[in-house]
């Protein structure tokens, strides 16, 4: 394998976009995840290959794996290997070329620059030029994908994005402590009011009309006021299964940091 080994850490819609950009431009790309993902847009995430066994993405395949020998076996059939690695183990045993962590955390929960020759981190709790050596900025506006080589991104707002003026009425929150069951899938039309799913014996129900773009796997144990899906106001079902515009500009701008990167420590 001649091709640039790169390690994103978490397999979420915006670590998927940043998988699925540098897979295609022909780095090797190995994937850590939990035992449990607790994600929501699980149509466009490579971490659906770990309940799932596999998963497609816009094309690109992704398929969970343990160990070395079936991570090369993975990239021998150009797709990307998932590992249940929590600790990060697999940043030892493959000696990556380039580490991204993209749980957005907003927190660094380990990351350091020994990790890898490049290391890049999406989002707050990093600071570059310490922690890592480019932080990318994950807030939607001007910045937006901006490299910060010394510094911090922006503090998280806890406000999601607007979508047709609605911020948080687009989120589906867990009511009490329990486990996730569905009643409506991915690419369902609701009505405000329509009962999406249950956590527990308490109703979540849609806060406006739109489709559903995201929801949490069944059976994950939630708590209280975690965020289990979200409802797209404008009603694309398509956009429930392609990668969104914020997670392209994270694969777009890991990317050019990369490329930036290796320039600055050949000189």
């Amino acid at each position: 394998m001649d091709s640039d080994i790169v390690i994103v850490r978490g397999g979420g819609d915006i670590g998927t976009g940043v998988a699925h950009r540098l897979h295609r431009e022909g780095f090797a790309l190995l994937i850590l995840e939990v035992e449990n993902p607790m994600v929501v847009r699980r149509r466009v995430a490579f971490a659906q290959a770990v309940f799932d066994g596999s998963t497609v993405v816009e094309g690109v395949a992704a398929v969970r794996v343990e160990g070395v020998k079936e991570i090369r076996e993975a990239w021998r059939r150009t797709t990307v290997p998932v590992v249940i690695d929590p600790e990060g183990g697999m940043v030892k045993a493959m000696e990556p070329d380039v580490f991204v962590d993209a749980t957005l955390a907003k927190r660094n929960t380990g990351v350091h620059k020994g990790m890898a020759p490049i290391t890049i981190g999406l989002g707050p709790g990093f600071k570059a030029g310490e922690d890592v050596d480019c932080v990318i900025e994950t807030n939607r506006g001007q910045n937006l994908g901006r490299l910060i080589f010394a510094g911090y991104a922006e503090a998280d707002t806890g406000i999601p994005a607007p979508v047709q003026g609605y911020t948080n009425e687009r989120v589906l929150r867990a009511p009490c402590q329990g486990r996730a069951r569905s009643v409506l899938l991915i690419g369902d039309m609701v009505k405000k009011g329509d009962t999406v799913c249950y956590v527990g014996d308490e109703p979540v129900r849609a806060l406006l009309d739109g489709v559903i773009r995201g929801l949490i796997m069944d059976g994950m144990e939630v708590t209280a006021g975690f965020k289990i899906g979200d409802v797209d106001p404008r009603g694309l079902v398509h956009a429930c299964y392609t990668i969104s515009d914020k997670a392209r500009a994270m694969g777009g701008a890991v990317l050019e940091a990369i490329f930036e990167l290796k320039k600055e420590k050949s000189v």
